[in-house]
């Protein structure tokens, strides 16, 4: 599917974001805000960058494995060493021409290079600061690193993946509280622009990577406080609905389907030709004493089928089903081509790259994809330059000290 090339400004142009993080979770929500419009600006040590340009498979560009050229797009790419002197007074000289910044360093870092949000304000007043830790700013664990993984434990999604009886298992090899913690981050942001408009001052916005995970656990909470409840690993099926899970098809693929009440039930019994089953299970009570029962039965039928022909079968009798895709699958799938989930863009040096397309779609202003993620430095002399009125060379002299 060809880039999308709307006109008209995004709902973000004229904010200005200094993405001064690592890795995904805070830069997520700033690639969010560049898709819409905002500028913004990437501030990586001199030497070596963010860590995120080596993570994952290469690419054609010896700074940037795809990973990067996905996560960082829309970006522009300063070096700057927030660590020095001269590097701190350029930073603050972005800091009065910025709106937000973004950064998930330990609690304390910016503090100790004397970069807290008190400095910060001082010299604007209106800025927002999103600050993402594996534990938030406060509490006994603030000083401890976090990770996705660990987001993914501590904040109890894990100990609900797997098979019943067997371990916990990661809940996909994604970096899913890392986009979570992003995409929070963002709506964050959203909030204190629209409140700075009112009250002219800015404020800080402390997310935790374990807060976005715990965020989503259903009823698991007011379960627990109520009666105890805790509910532990399903595997592919759930105690709440039946059947309402995967179930492999006879050309060895996956389909998942929902059966969340007794109407849709009845649809997946009419496409079985099962008509006994709405006599015997059609109330959910009745299926859920005989989940195995009930199980069996459509994984029989689900097993004398192929995926198509289980779909084909589920979509006409308007039962909730799905195939489990893998990325082969979606690259072959006409729901995702027709949404522009997958976006080709042409780099230079590096040809033609498919990246997911941009999320959430808005009729007027839609967002759109300009790059992808920037060579290293590749802005260095155009944002110190136009913006902070450094000299070439100053610049020269600059590079010469390690500040840039």
């Amino acid at each position: 599917m060809p880039l999308p090339s709307p006109s008209g400004a995004g709902p973000m142009d004229g904010v200005r974001v200094l993405d001064i993080a690592t890795f995904i979770a805070a830069p997520h929500a700033a690639t969010i805000l560049g898709e819409f419009g905002a500028e913004v600006i990437k501030i990586e040590h001199p030497t070596g960058g963010d860590p995120w340009r080596r993570y994952g498979t290469p690419s054609q560009r010896p700074d940037s494995s795809l990973a990067w050229l996905t996560e960082a797009r829309n970006k522009e790419s300063v070096t700057l060493d927030l660590r020095s002197r001269q590097g701190k007074e350029l930073f603050l000289r972005l800091v009065g021409l910025s709106d937000v910044i973004c950064e998930n360093f330990r609690p304390g870092t910016l503090e100790k290079w004397g970069l807290g949000y008190d400095v910060l304000s001082e010299v604007n007043p209106r800025l927002i600061l999103l600050r993402v830790s594996g534990y938030g700013q406060t509490g006994p664990y603030r000083d401890r690193p976090g990770f996705a993984r660990i987001a993914h434990g501590v904040g109890g999604l894990t100990h609900l993946a797997g098979m019943p009886g067997g371990p916990p298992v990661t809940p996909g090899s994604t970096s899913l509280g890392d986009y979570m913690t992003g995409m929070y981050g963002a709506i964050g942001i959203l909030m204190a622009l629209r409140e700075v408009e009112a009250s002219g001052r800015g404020q800080e916005i402390d997310v935790a990577l374990y807060e976005s995970v715990f965020r989503a656990l259903d009823e698991l909470v007011p379960a627990y406080a109520a009666a105890g409840k805790i509910r532990d690993r399903e595997g592919i099926g759930t105690l709440n609905a039946c059947p309402h899970g995967h179930f492999m098809c006879g050309d060895g693929k996956w389909v998942a389907i929902a059966c969340t009440s007794d109407k849709m039930f009845e649809r997946l019994a009419k496409a079985m030709e099962r008509p006994d089953f709405i006599k015997n299970y059609g109330k959910a009570a009745d299926r859920l004493a005989a989940r195995e029962v009930v199980d069996a039965a459509v994984a029989e039928w689900t097993g004398s089928l192929s995926r198509e022909q289980v779909l084909a079968l589920c979509v006409k009798a308007e039962v909730p089903a799905g195939a489990i895709n893998s990325v082969e699958d979606i690259f072959a799938d006409p729901q995702f081509e027709a949404r522009e989930n997958l976006l080709k863009i042409v780099e230079p040096n590096l040809g033609e790259v498919t990246v997911p397309g941009v999320i959430p779609k808005l009729s007027r202003t839609p967002g759109r994809l300009k790059s992808l993620g920037p060579a290293f430095g590749s802005a260095t002399e155009q944002i110190l330059g136009g913006l902070c009125g450094v000299t070439p060379g100053e610049l020269e002299d600059l590079r010469e000290k390690g500040v840039v």
